[in-house]
């Protein structure tokens, strides 16, 4: 059996990164990893319901690009005031009220008659979607055990293709199955709502968060709630660090100083993070909302019925979960930065691969590569961000990353009506590997922080 790790001495933030996983990492691993699903879903089930509409309400591919990308233009305002409040009022609070948000948004465009109004609910839609994502990896990047930070985040990433193949499968056998079909499945997007409650009271908020608050109490009694589940005795309290901030030593040497970090996440130890981040997330945006959010569309255009272009969709996103469990393998392996520079050169090749593909078998042979990589590399991405900035600017600076990368989110669904009609999907999946290709690039000038405690 192995020594319960020593806490006499220890600042608060070493204890948690000492612990081993419990229970209660898993508990809440789970409840954020429900919400973060919940997000895919809804995410994902837009992609059929506009297949859909745009057969019923006969709407040209500028209106059907529309749908999709008004959610993405509040997607980049939600992260990136998201971040922003994450690191004021809590990550948990936020977390919660952005589920609400949105299921209440995605239950009411159940009912629209027309597609001004369904634009205006999928703006709303977004604000809540744009939010969560990064305040959730936030949070669980600031509870995970240092040794197994990076893969914990890559489990809570991989929620996400839980959540799209639910929306594959209620696309497949809810939206496809009748006229109203498309609002029967937005009206089951109304979980997240419901699901809210659970999250206010059932999660724990951030130790890191509380101490830079200066709610020492409550960060201690979260601290002994995890080490208690551990199996690990109370410190003494004369040898306890009143923060995390206590033990100089404790901090990374690449990690920027308290002075600096309070700045902003363009100081001189920041930026260069910050516009390698901002880049990976840009172009990793465009190509997959571009090709994801499109492939039901584009199957039917090529000579598929709906509910085909459905099942093929539905195989293509199951291929997301090895691609998770791969890179939260390698993560702790290889290290961040090669994994994550890693998936996005695979996810350039399949893209490429996909633009080419002409019969159903190389059609699933390469959606399905291209998922494997492209969700593996969405996985380290949300790994390394967190990791990047110290706890008082953590939120922002992951918000603000996610909210420039949905600028790509909002152009790409825009743009692909007119690389089709440029050159076809060979000029789209060409641009997609492209963007895939300069990613890759960015990703490798990113610091690694394997092994590192948050700053």
């Amino acid at each position: 059996m192995p020594a319960l790790p020593a806490t006499d001495g220890a600042t608060r933030s070493e204890r948690l990164d000492r612990l081993p996983f419990t229970r209660k990492h898993g508990r809440l691993l789970g409840t954020a990893g429900i919400g973060w699903a919940l997000d895919a879903m809804d995410v994902g089930l837009i992609s059929f319901v506009i297949a859909a509409l745009a057969q019923q309400w006969q709407l040209t591919s500028i209106e059907t690009s529309w749908i999709a990308s008004i959610g993405f233009v509040g997607m980049a305002i939600g992260a990136t005031v998201g971040g922003l409040l994450a690191d004021r009022i809590g990550r948990r609070s936020v977390f919660a009220l952005t589920l609400l948000v949105y299921g209440i948004a995605t239950g009411a465009s159940a009912l629209v008659g027309s597609l001004a109004a369904l634009l205006v609910l999928r703006f709303v839609v977004g604000l809540g979607l744009g939010a969560e994502l990064p305040v959730a990896s936030t949070l669980i990047s600031e509870f995970a055990p240092k040794r197994i930070r990076g893969r914990v985040v890559v489990w809570l990433e991989a929620f996400w293709a839980v959540g799209w193949i639910a929306a594959a499968v209620i696309g497949t056998f809810v939206v496809g199955a009748s006229d109203d079909g498309w609002r029967r499945g937005l009206a089951i997007g109304m979980a997240p709502a419901i699901f809210s409650i659970v999250v206010r009271w059932g999660m724990p908020e951030s130790v890191r968060y509380l101490l830079a608050k200066g709610r020492v109490d409550e960060a201690e009694a979260t601290v002994r709630e995890f080490e208690r589940a551990a199996g690990v005795p109370a410190p003494t309290p004369p040898q306890q660090a009143e923060d995390e901030g206590a033990d100089a030593s404790a901090r990374p040497a690449s990690a920027p100083t308290a002075s600096e970090s309070r700045v902003s996440i363009w100081s001189a130890a920041l930026r260069r993070r910050t516009i390698a981040l901002w880049t990976v997330w840009f172009c990793i945006n465009f190509s997959y909302y571009g090709a994801f959010i499109w492939i039901p569309s584009l199957l039917v255009a090529q000579g598929f019925d709906l509910v085909r272009s459905f099942e093929f969709t539905l195989i293509i996103t199951v291929a997301q979960l090895p691609g998770y469990a791969v890179a939260a393998f390698l993560i702790e392996k290889w290290g961040r930065r090669p994994t994550l520079t890693v998936f996005l050169i695979g996810s350039a090749c399949a893209a490429a691969w996909y633009g080419t593909a002409s019969t159903e078998a190389l059609i699933i042979a390469a959606g399905c590569t291209l998922s494997f990589f492209n969700l593996g590399a969405w996985g380290a991405l949300y790994a390394i961000g967190p990791e990047l900035y110290p706890t008082n600017v953590r939120g922002t600076g992951t918000g603000a990353a996610a909210g420039f990368g949905r600028i790509a989110s909002i152009l790409a669904p825009l743009a692909v009506p007119f690389l089709i009609a440029g050159g076809g999907s060979i000029l789209l999946f060409g641009v997609f590997a492209a963007a895939f290709a300069i990613a890759a690039i960015a990703a490798w000038t990113i610091p690694e922080q394997r092994g590192t405690p948050l700053a």
